[in-house]
């Protein structure tokens, strides 16, 4: 270790003392106890307060466990009750890569010397990357004991999750450790077991390992599959996740951070350049107008020192139209007929509306204009005229990286007026969708359903909405729930397309398949399993390696929704817009948000945030209004008739009640209400 002190964290898990800080004794407790009983080796670098929340514990620990500059030792306290708000051992389960059931035991074992109680205590200790959690009951007392019984082993276990050599610390055997730390056999928590245990831990460090290297794992603990083994059957499944809870912003950011850097390609100038983001800047070849041009119908003059005044009969002659052609000089004295956008003639410098004249005289055959009254003398030098690159000059940049095409036609209308055939824009990837599960039949499928089948609306709202967005979609069909079908689709679709959306199979259920396969069969990784989120909690993100035809090697995306209708909308919109943004360029990435005013009062979920469908008008009085679809029950597709944006309600009791303001993020076109 490079560190002189190994760096300590405490999190102080209490919904009381995260409503008032000033009733937490804990923190001053534990601080003293590393001063008192550490040794000097311990420097507390950090302390919080969270309430009793899965999601606030997990996201605390992971704060100070996943980054760079990571902290030894992380040390909770409460929580670790029987209660329903007890869920502490719930939140840090999931997070540990290697458990530590020695550091459990000697922590009960030294409860138990105290109190009979200690056993409705349920601590959990093991490592996450390099840091060593352990968890301590919410009492000062009990939670200041563990702490103490424990704490001159843990710089042991620390140095060696931080990565300290093995062999060299243990050069010395258990004894030297022993007097380093400061304990001894008999010092030690009360039991045979404890004496047991340090000399299995001598035989295990001392013998010699007769020249062979000592084994080495090739993956990191994180890297290995969590999923269940569908081979165990149902008896050994997981009767709870062991994905950790993410929030949706943290899902989000995870998935912008393992999305594929947008990729350059050369597109032709045309409609189905629309909806493309540009790679690059965007020069005019040449300038607009090209010549000088008339911006009315009239008549070209030639105003000169001679023959400052435009007021008086004037012979026509020649006629400029708005064609490609020559044209002879103007002279002084003479006008030439011309339209909106025709070149002027050599010469001309002025142009005179045709309401500011009358016709004098027509030729013999009465079809064309001989002469013409010029009523005004108040035209002036280039009046009514268009200089060359008076719109776009040649070399001027005309659109810049990272514009989108959009159907409004504005952009495309600029690239073709200055003559560009082709552009530089970001590669949109190709998107396939999948439909899981032995229930799903086809949409279309004639004849009634049997009992359990369920036709599919999830793959054609999921293809229509990706389509709707601009990127190329492929059928990817409905998979079984067996293991080699979906394992042959998924490998089928990885060859054909860049981003895999599959909805069902992501839940708890035995024939729930996405996650295994992913992890087990086609080695996948799963980033994340489960979202505080209503709708949409066990959404699934995983990336899964690839060889291309030439050898190289890349990751294809693959966003598990859930099954029910009305969670894959919510998901899709939330977590695989952004991703498809990021593909092409787009910043910022995801749905616009934007805030509303209530029609009725909203009724909140007091454990997770939701994404409620709702209707989004634009009022009479300028602001943006918000209505509920109706009932949000995750497998209602009315819910999504209609529904042009999500409302972003947070996770408390109670209501948000009419008239006030919640931010939306829109889906769809806001209809005016005018």
């Amino acid at each position: 270790m490079s560190r002189t002190k190994l760096r300590a964290a405490i999190l102080i898990v209490s919904d009381t003392a995260a409503q008032d800080p000033s009733t937490d004794k804990a923190n001053d407790v534990l601080r003293e106890a590393f001063v008192a009983d550490g040794g000097d080796q311990w420097d507390v670098v950090d302390s919080k307060i969270v309430p009793d929340s899965v999601l606030e514990i997990q996201r605390t620990v992971c704060q100070w466990s996943d980054c760079e500059d990571f902290v030894n030792l992380i040390v909770t306290t409460g929580g670790t009750g029987f209660t329903s708000k007890d869920n502490t051992p719930e939140a840090i389960n999931p997070l540990i890569h290697r458990h530590a059931p020695g550091l459990v035991h000697g922590m009960l074992a030294a409860s138990l010397a105290v109190t009979p109680f200690a056993i409705m205590s349920r601590p959990v200790a093991g490592v996450r990357n390099k840091s060593l959690i352990i968890t301590l009951p919410g009492s000062l007392k009990g939670a200041q004991e563990n702490l103490q019984s424990v704490l001159k082993l843990l710089p042991h276990a620390c140095i060696q999750a931080a990565g300290a050599d093995s062999r060299s610390i243990h050069a010395g055997g258990v004894k030297k450790l022993e007097e380093d730390a400061g304990v001894s056999a008999g010092a030690a928590p009360p039991g045979k077991a404890t004496g047991v245990n340090h000399n299995s831990h001598a035989q295990h460090h001392g013998h010699d390992h007769g020249g062979h290297a000592m084994p080495k794992a090739h993956t990191n603990p994180d890297e290995r599959p969590k999923s269940n083994d569908p081979k165990e059957g149902p008896t050994r499944r997981y009767r709870a996740s062991p994905y950790p809870m993410l929030s949706v912003e943290d899902a989000t950011n995870l998935i912008l951070q393992r999305a594929p850097a947008p990729q350059m390609s050369k597109a032709a100038v045309n409609g189905a350049l629309v909806g493309s983001v540009l790679a690059e800047d965007v020069e005019a070849a040449e300038a607009v107008p090209a010549y000088r041009a008339s911006i009315v119908d009239g008549y070209a003059v030639v105003m000169s020192p001679n023959r400052p005044s435009t007021k008086g009969v004037f012979p026509v002659a020649s006629v400029s139209h708005a064609t490609p052609g020559e044209i002879p000089p103007l002279r002084s004295g003479q006008v030439a007929r011309i339209t909106t956008g025709a070149p002027l003639p050599p010469g001309a410098t002025s142009v005179v509306m045709v309401e500011d004249t009358v016709l004098k005289g027509m030729t013999e055959d009465g079809k064309e204009e001989k002469e013409v009254e010029i009523l005004t003398d108040k035209i002036k030098p280039d009046e009514n005229i268009r200089e060359i690159g008076s719109d776009i000059k040649a070399g001027e940049v005309i659109l810049r990286k990272g514009e989108e095409i959009t159907a409004v036609g504005g952009e495309l209308g600029l690239l073709a007026s200055v003559g560009k055939a082709d552009v530089m824009i970001y590669k949109k990837p190709v998107v396939g969708v999948l439909s899981t599960g032995d229930e799903i039949v086809q949409h279309d499928r004639p004849g009634e359903l049997r009992l359990g089948e369920v036709r599919d609306c999830n793959r054609p709202t999921v293809m229509a909405a990706v389509r709707g967005w601009g990127f190329e979609v492929v059928d990817l069909g409905i998979a079984r729930d067996k293991p080699g079908d979906l394992e042959s689709t998924l490998r089928s679709a990885i060859r054909k397309v860049d981003i895999i959306i599959t909805t069902g199979g992501v839940s708890m259920g035995e024939l729930d398949l996405l996650k295994p396969t992913i992890e087990r069969s086609l080695g996948g990784t799963i980033h994340f399993g489960r979202v505080a989120m209503k709708p949409g909690k066990p959404t699934t993100f995983a990336t899964i390696p690839y060889q291309t035809p030439t050898g190289e090697r890349e990751s294809r995306l693959i966003f598990s929704l859930p099954g029910n209708p009305a969670s894959a909308v919510v998901t899709l919109h939330l977590f695989v817009l952004p991703s498809l943004h990021k593909a092409i360029g787009i910043s910022p990435a995801g749905l616009s948000k934007v805030f509303v005013t209530l029609d009725h009062d909203v009724a909140l979920d007091p454990q997770r945030p939701e994404y409620h469908r709702a209707v989004v008008t634009a009022g009479r009085d300028g602001l943006m209004h918000a209505s509920s679809t109706g009932g949000q029950r995750s497998s209602r597709v009315g819910s999504l008739k209609s529904a042009n944006a999500l409302l972003c309600l947070p996770a408390r009791e109670g209501v948000l009640g009419q008239g006030e303001t919640v931010e939306a993020l829109l889906m769809g076109r806001v209809v005016g209400g005018l």
